[in-house]
């Protein structure tokens, strides 16, 4: 993917989703992580080099870093300049017993990393990233990590569905044009969108890792309002892009919502899943 072919994200978007996306990452794969890198052992640890891909302000940095043990070194991949200087200034500086957590950055092009520039590399993750990609994109993604014998944690990638309760008679069409648009060609590249997670199962699975899938929804109520309209805004405005043909229907639909919301009536799930793939060889040399 190129430089110029991925979205710009505002800091205050990425800054009100932050609480919604830490409450919602999908704690139960930490501990086979853990085991494979081997961090819960009692000896000396090198230091763990993770590369967080698109990493935006650096959310993925400011959650996970305090859940590794040891010494780590993160490099905060993006294309923006701006949010890499943030995502530095805001990383962690110690992680979960007090091992030094070091910053370096590196804007440009994430879609051309290799098996050879991941040499050394500990982990790879990312954060609200996959359904951005293609399957050619994931699939070169795949190559690079299990040639390079790297795991990788892939966090909130949309799962196609939402829960809104109070339901209403257009959430469906909504819903599905939104989904569509997220599957939309954009610059010449078919996104994968709702299809990601299931791409990258099969994709990481034919290079030979072991993949675990868990679920990571938002839960938004009467407290997330101002997340849960900004949320409304998009979803409803994507869906519209998709199918002009909503948009008397649409206009009218998230009015009737964003009342529910201010007035603390409406409940929102959702659903995001959390995908991480560990090279199967060494993932049984841990287990053994």
């Amino acid at each position: 993917m190129s430089v110029t072919d991925r979205p710009r994200f505002a800091p205050d978007w990425l800054a009100l989703r932050e609480p919604a996306d830490a409450a919602a990452r999908a704690v139960g794969l930490l501990d086979p992580l853990r085991e494979h890198l081997g961090l819960d052992r009692p000896r000396q640890q090198p230091v763990l080099v993770v590369r967080d891909l698109g990493c935006g302000s650096g959310s993925m940095g400011r959650w996970l870093a305090p859940r590794l043990r040891g010494p780590q070194h993160w490099v905060l991949h993006d294309h923006d300049a701006e949010l890499l200087e943030l995502a530095a200034a805001r990383m962690p500086r110690t992680g979960a017993d007090g091992g030094r957590v070091t910053v370096s950055t590196r804007q440009g092009d994430i879609g051309r990393l290799t098996a050879a520039e991941l040499s050394g590399t500990g982990l790879v993750t990312a954060s609200a990233l996959l359904d951005l990609l293609t399957h050619e994109e994931v699939d070169a993604l795949a190559a690079a990590c299990a040639g390079a014998g790297c795991p990788v944690l892939l966090a909130l990638s949309v799962a196609g569905r939402v829960e809104l309760t109070p339901s209403d008679p257009l959430d469906g069409a909504i819903g599905g044009a939104f989904n569509d648009h997220q599957r939309r060609l954009d610059h010449g590249r078919r996104l994968l969108g709702p299809d990601a997670v299931a791409a990258a199962r099969q994709v990481f699975a034919a290079r030979g890792m072991d993949v675990l899938v868990g679920s990571s929804p938002w839960r938004l109520g009467a407290g997330d309002s101002a997340l849960t309209a900004e949320w409304l805004r998009g979803w409803v405005g994507a869906a519209r892009e998709q199918r002009p043909d909503l948009a008397p229907r649409a206009t009218a639909y998230l009015r009737r919502r964003m009342e529910a919301c201010e007035a603390g009536e409406l409940r929102v799930v959702v659903h995001h899943s959390d995908v991480l793939a560990l090279p199967a060889a060494a993932s049984a040399e841990a287990a053994a």
